[in-house]
């Protein structure tokens, strides 16, 4: 059964392929436009520049402010919870005011570094004084902080929760944070591309069953490959 439904795939070479794809059309500046879009949101400031200035691409928005979005999910990243909400303040003052799920996870990840510190009494301070008002307030944040504490209760290599203790943490933290500040300025929070590999990657998966055509086998070296032959 599967070999018949294999032989009955219709193969497109690498020529055709390259012929039809060269009947899209496709504006440049669309491309520049996507390539822009993902420099200014994983901030890169100076990729964002020299693309500007080499495509002639214009934007609306201020690269100088990349920078200071890239310091503070650099301060998140290093667990400089502090370090990161003062210039949060700084640079929108009403962000964490009116995000209070934003600013409980701020506030979770300071703990998390206290915890990580053996700072264990200052932990608990923390948690009644800052954390468990919240949690008070939105039960879902109240199960998130027993999470967190849940790091006390046991040694890191048995914790059930020893996942809040990996750099994977900050990295969640800085993406909500940084996502957050460009949905405050107007920007969109993800970048397009990776949305796109995304559709591509799901696309060939539909494709697969169908047709024998020339494919991206690796993102990382994104060439298109000539179809399998038959088997």
């Amino acid at each position: 059964m599967t070999s018949a439904s294999s032989s009955s795939k219709q193969t497109i070479s690498l020529e055709e392929w390259e012929c039809k794809m060269a009947e899209v059309p496709i504006a440049k500046s669309d491309l520049n436009q996507l390539i822009m879009n993902y420099l200014i949101i994983e901030g890169y400031k100076d990729a964002a520049e020299k693309f500007s200035e080499e495509s002639g691409l214009q934007t609306q928005v201020d690269l100088g402010s990349i920078e200071e979005r890239m310091q503070i999910r650099y301060a998140v990243q290093s667990g400089d919870i502090r370090l990161a909400i003062e210039r949060v303040n700084d640079l929108n003052p009403d962000l964490l005011e009116t995000d209070a799920r934003l600013y409980f996870r701020l506030q979770q990840q300071h703990l998390i570094e206290l915890i990580r510190q053996g700072r264990a009494t200052e932990a608990l301070e923390f948690a009644q004084e800052e954390l468990a008002p919240h949690g008070a307030e939105h039960p879902e944040l109240l199960r998130e902080l027993e999470r967190t504490m849940a790091l006390l209760a046991f040694d890191r290599q048995d914790s059930p929760v020893a996942e809040l203790l990996e750099f994977g943490q900050r990295q969640r933290t800085a993406n909500e944070l940084n996502a957050a500040l460009l949905a405050a300025h107007s920007q969109p929070r993800e970048p397009k591309l990776p949305a796109l590999l995304q559709l591509l990657a799901w696309t060939q998966a539909q494709l697969d069953d169908k047709a024998r055509y020339p494919r991206i086998n690796s993102i990382v070296n994104p060439v298109l490959e000539e179809p399998a032959d038959k088997t």
